[in-house]
């Protein structure tokens, strides 16, 4: 009998026991025994472009003595009655870069092609108040960039934009140039040109990418 009653304890208390590990909370370290642990996200390598703190100041410092000054003297000379202090950076919301890179991609997946390269491009803001598709600049004749998504054509990366027919297409042939790599007897100069033509349709899609922010050097500059 002494016996059938320790069989009996030792069996509700393995009962007790079980229940009470069934509804165990969080461990100590916060994890849930009851849910697997989420597999940590593969480490990124840096990418070989990545350049130390000096070399960045080097870089900044030699656009300054090289660049800033021509750029400051040559537009007080051209209007000498306004200051003006030349853009030392351009720069865009991490989100809009994250929602552009998604765009490119899925304009060229359905294009059936592949991004080869993302071209920036230097530019210069015209001194007027609008631009000719009317929207207002917003900065007169500040520097900034554009980027551009490249396919390979023949071995080479070429600017594309989405034609009306949604197939890729060369933004050279949009601004008059005939052919690959033709100059049309304008040398270099003609091969950087990205302005598209007035007659392009309202149909066809760029992917170049501008309205950041390209201004003169804040009180938060990194390199100052």
């Amino acid at each position: 009998m002494k016996n059938n009653r320790k069989t009996a304890i030792a069996f509700v208390a393995s009962v007790l026991l079980l229940a009470s590990s069934c509804q165990q909370g969080p461990k100590k370290d916060g994890t849930d025994p009851e849910k697997p642990e989420k597999p940590r996200d593969e480490q990124v390598s840096p990418p070989s472009g990545i350049i130390s703190l000096e070399e960045s100041k080097s870089l900044y410092d030699n656009y300054t003595k090289h660049r800033w000054d021509m750029i400051h003297t040559y537009e007080m000379e051209r209007k000498p009655g306004e200051e003006f202090v030349p853009a030392r950076y351009s720069d865009f919301d991490y989100a809009t870069i994250k929602q552009y890179l998604a765009f490119v991609e899925q304009e060229a997946k359905e294009a059936q092609v592949d991004i080869s390269t993302l071209r920036i491009y230097f530019a210069n803001y015209p001194d007027k108040e609008r631009f000719p598709d009317g929207e207002k600049v917003v900065h007169p004749r500040q520097n900034s960039i554009f980027m551009v998504p490249t396919m390979k054509v023949d071995g080479q990366n070429w600017g594309f934009y989405i034609g009306a027919d949604g197939k890729a297409k060369l933004i050279k042939g949009a601004v008059g140039e005939t052919g690959i790599g033709s100059t049309s007897g304008q040398g270099e100069r003609a091969q950087a040109s990205m302005v598209p033509s007035l007659s392009a349709s309202f149909a066809e899609q760029s992917l170049n990418l501008n309205h950041g922010n390209s201004e003169p050097p804040p009180h938060t500059d990194d390199f100052q």
